[in-house]
C-alpha cells in the first residue's frame, strides 16, 4: 500500500507527497493533463512538440539538463494521448533543485523562434523515421483512424500529419503553452525519505506563487457507439502480413478496463498464453500474436493481432483470432489460468511500489483519473473478477458490429 498526503494549492496545483524511508533518492514527477486528446484536429502533434520544447530552457536556465546533472540527477519525459509527464530523480538532499527547475519552466519557458524551428524539425524527422520510413510504421495510425471517427484518439501522439507541426506559428505554440502549462492543469508528486510536512512546504515555496493564467479547456468530443463492422486492407513493402482487430470498450474508470485488461492477459500474457500455445506453437498460423488494451482515460480499445506465417491463408488466420475471442465469450477459462493472471497483476503492483520513481508517477496518474484511491484498490478489484465477469465482457465487447479490422498485407513481389 502506498501512503500519501494530498493537497491543492491556491493556484489549483494538485500536490501529492509520500515518504519513502527505503530510498536515498527523491523523485519529482510533474504530470500535465494535456495529450493528443486536447488538440485541435487541424493542429495536432503539439503535445508531443512540447515534450521537446520543455527541455529547451527558460530565461533563468538556458540548458535544463545542466543543473540536473550537477545535482547528480536524471530526468526524462513522455507524452501519450491523455497526458504529458516529466520526471526527475536525484539525491534527496538536492530535492530543492528539482522543484526549482520544474516550477521555473511551468511558466517561464523561453519559446523563441529558434527553439521552435529546431524542435519542429526534430519532431517532423521523428514522424518520418518512425511512421513513414520503416516497416509497419503507419500501422497504428491506420488502425486509430479506422476505429475512431470523432474522438481525438483517432490520431496518434505524433499527430495526423507532419504538416501540422511544420506550419505551426510561434503564436500557435505560445497559445498552447499558456492554455495547458499552468498549475491547475498539473499534478505534482514528490517521493523521498523526507518528512511529508516538509515536502508540502517546499511545494508551496516553489509553486505557490505561480499564477494560473490561461483560457477555458474545450470539452473532448465523444465517440458515438459503433453500429457496423469496419474494415481496411492495405498493401505495404513489409515481410509478412498483419491482421489486427480492434473493439471499443469502456474508459479507465469503468469495469471494462479491469475486465479487458484481464482478458487480454488470458489471451496473450506471456509465452505460455493460449494465443501463443494454440496459434503459434500448435497450429503454426502466426509467427507472433498479441492482445492488449489501450488503457485510455476515455473509452479505449481492446486489440488482438497476429503476424501471419508465409503459408497461412488470411481467412483462416482471421477466423482463428475470432475463435479465441469466442472461447472467452463462452466462458472457456480454467481456474488455473484465472488465478495465474490475477497473481501476475498483484505481483506487478507490489513490485511497482518498490521504486520511488514509479510511486511518484503512479500517484500523479491515479490523481489524474479522478479516483486516486484506485492506487491501493486495484489489486482487490482484479482479485474479485470471476469467470462469468470475463465471459460477460467478451460477449458484449467482441461483436462483429463493434469490430474494426485492419489487414496490413505484405505486397506481392513481382516475378521475373
Amino acid at each position: 500500500m502506498i501512503k500519501y498526503r494530498q493537497t491543492t494549492l491556491r493556484n489549483g496545483l494538485t500536490v501529492l507527497v509520500s515518504r519513502d524511508s527505503a530510498s536515498k533518492l527523491a523523485a519529482v514527477n510533474l504530470l500535465y493533463m494535456v495529450g493528443a486528446r486536447n488538440e485541435d484536429p487541424s493542429k495536432t502533434g503539439f503535445a508531443h512538440l512540447f515534450e521537446h520544447l520543455m527541455f529547451r530552457g527558460t530565461y533563468a536556465v538556458p540548458e535544463f539538463d545542466v543543473p540536473v546533472q550537477m545535482a547528480c540527477g536524471e530526468n526524462n519525459a513522455f507524452t501519450n494521448n491523455d497526458y504529458t509527464n516529466f520526471y526527475i530523480t536525484l539525491p534527496k538532499e538536492n530535492l530543492a533543485c528539482a522543484l526549482w527547475l520544474e516550477s521555473d519552466r511551468m511558466r517561464n519557458l523561453n519559446i523563441s523562434e529558434e527553439a521552435c524551428q529546431t524542435e519542429k524539425h526534430v519532431v517532423i524527422e521523428e514522424y518520418k523515421q518512425r511512421y513513414l520510413n520503416q516497416p509497419y510504421g503507419d500501422e497504428q495510425l491506420l488502425l486509430r483512424d479506422l476505429a475512431y471517427k470523432c474522438h481525438p484518439y483517432r490520431w496518434s501522439t505524433i499527430g495526423i500529419s507532419p504538416d501540422h507541426i511544420e506550419r505551426a506559428t510561434l503564436d500557435d505554440v505560445r497559445a498552447f503553452y499558456d492554455l495547458h502549462y499552468r498549475p491547475s492543469r498539473a499534478i505534482l508528486a514528490i517521493c523521498a525519505d523526507i518528512d511529508e510536512e516538509e515536502m508540502l512546504r517546499m511545494a508551496e515555496e516553489y509553486f505557490g506563487e505561480i499564477e494560473d493564467c490561461g483560457g477555458v479547456i474545450s470539452a473532448v468530443v465523444s465517440e458515438p457507439k459503433q453500429t457496423e463492422p469496419r474494415r481496411l486492407e492495405v498493401e505495404r513493402d513489409v515481410p509478412a502480413t498483419d491482421i489486427t482487430i480492434a473493439f471499443h470498450m469502456g474508459s479507465r474508470l469503468s469495469d471494462d478496463f479491469f475486465l479487458g485488461d484481464l482478458a487480454s492477459d488470458l489471451l496473450a500474457g506471456g509465452e505460455s498464453s493460449r494465443l501463443v500455445n494454440r496459434l503459434v506453437k500448435e497450429r503454426a498460423l502466426f509467427s507472433s500474436v498479441n492482445a492488449y488494451i489501450t488503457g485510455s482515460l476515455d473509452a479505449g480499445l481492446f486489440i488482438i493481432k497476429g503476424r501471419l506465417m508465409p503459408t497461412t491463408d488470411e481467412r483462416v488466420a482471421e477466423e482463428a483470432l475470432w475463435g479465441e475471442l469466442r472461447d472467452l465469450a463462452e466462458g472457456d477459462i480454467s481456474d488455473y489460468e484465472l488465478e495465474k493472471v490475477k497473481n501476475k497483476f498483484e505481483t506487478n503492483m507490489l513490485m511497482g511500489e518498490l521504486n520511488v520513481m514509479n510511486k511518484a508517477l503512479n500517484l500523479c496518474f491515479y490523481a489524474m483519473t479522478g479516483d486516486i484511491t484506485l492506487i491501493n484498490r486495484e489489486a482487490e478489484i482484479y482479485r474479485a473478477i470471476t469467470r462469468d465477469d470475463v465471459r460477460r465482457f467478451a460477449t458484449e465487447c467482441f461483436t462483429v458490429n463493434n469490430s474494426s479490422t485492419l489487414v496490413y498485407r505484405a505486397a506481392r513481389k513481382a516475378t521475373m
